[in-house]
């Protein structure tokens, strides 16, 4: 695994969280805030929402020093981008409401990564995966099971962000999150080697306080055991939920 980045309440970017994560500084709630992509050209920039600029703040981050335009991708969410799809059925109820075609294209499952591959100028593949609370589980299965059938480096990428009424009644998610990381078939320069295992079973919920509570409020921050294992450099082996019946056991071990 190279590079890693992390955006949401108090972990404001790899650097800045990484002593949080390790339990080396103290966690305080703050509001999470996406910068403007600069990844992106202006226009694209002015049409890029919430959720995809929290995805490719992300995005950008973990892959420093990378070549990015070589990286084949997996962006991971369970929602998508709930703000737009909101906005355009309140204009299919509206008599006089009109859909734009940036709300159209915004809308989409795999616009993030859109905006991704043409601004790095990649033709490399790409997968958009959801899975409710398992899509961090999910992408890093897919990305997991890229690297260990002969693929390169892969870039994962993990996003949700607070849906709007009246979809926040039915699908909870109380802030915006995102992760991202660079997976690589060898252990040099490597942070850390993973190995990954599917498992029966629903994975146990987190209950401690905190940081680790995290995780009950937005499905991409269920990638935060993961975070903390690899800033803390601590062999461990997680249970990331999946699906309702099983779960992903992941072994982490610092190299």
């Amino acid at each position: 695994m190279g590079g890693l980045s992390v955006l949401g309440p108090g972990l404001p970017g790899w650097a800045a969280s990484e002593p949080v994560l390790a339990g080396l500084a103290p966690w305080t709630q703050a509001e999470a805030v996406a910068p403007p992509p600069a990844i992106l050209a202006a226009t694209e920039r002015r049409r890029a929402g919430t959720t995809v600029r929290f995805a490719l703040a992300a995005a950008m981050e973990a892959t420093e020093g990378e070549d990015r335009a070589a990286l084949e991708t997996v962006f991971a969410s369970a929602n998508g981008d709930g703000t737009v799809i909101g906005g355009m059925m309140a204009a299919m109820h509206d008599p006089n409401g009109m859909i734009s075609p940036t709300q159209f294209h915004n809308s989409v499952h795999n616009a993030p990564a859109g905006y991704w591959h043409i601004a790095a100028g990649s033709t490399a593949p790409s997968l958009s995966v959801g899975g409710h609370d398992g899509a961090f589980a999910a992408g890093l299965l897919a990305a997991m099971t890229s690297v260990a059938s002969g693929g390169g480096p892969i870039l994962l990428c993990a996003y949700d962000t607070p849906m709007p009424p009246p979809f926040d009644a039915v699908r909870r998610t109380d802030f915006p999150f995102a992760t991202a990381m660079v997976l690589h078939p060898d252990a040099a320069g490597a942070r850390a080697s993973l190995e990954l295992a599917f498992r029966p079973g629903a994975a146990p919920r987190a209950e401690a306080p905190g940081l680790d509570a995290l995780a009950e409020g937005n499905a991409a921050a269920r990638a935060i055991p993961l975070l903390r294992a690899i800033a803390g450099r601590r062999a461990e082996t997680l249970r990331l939920p999946y699906l309702p019946d099983a779960h992903l056991e992941l072994r982490v071990a610092p190299c």
